[in-house]
């Protein structure tokens, strides 16, 4: 935990309560909502081979979960953390590159 901590730049054990408790949330409640959205696409298990169904609910799943991400953190008050984390991750993903910024 203490490598962790001194990798995010988090102070106590509780800030690192905090951040684990908004990746939960985070994560449960991006591939909630994805099935509503594929299924308002007109994409389900039943009527689609998993090949396809599972790339684009992982690709549906992506966005709502940056969001979320930054909602629930600003939520909790971890705000400028994760705020830090997602333009880390993005710029991982090459997003940054593709919008030229």
């Amino acid at each position: 935990m203490k490598k962790l901590k001194k990798r995010w730049g988090v102070k106590s054990n509780w800030q690192l309560f905090v951040i684990f408790l908004v990746f939960a949330i985070t994560g449960s409640s991006a591939a909630k909502l994805a099935s509503p959205l594929t299924n308002l696409i007109g994409i389900n298990p039943q009527d689609h081979h998993w090949l396809i169904y599972w790339p684009i609910r992982i690709l549906i799943i992506l966005p709502i979960y940056q969001v979320l991400l930054l909602f629930f953190g600003w939520i909790f008050g971890q705000f400028s953390f994760f705020w830090n984390f997602e333009k880390k991750m993005l710029a991982r993903m090459g997003i940054f590159k593709l919008l030229d910024i």
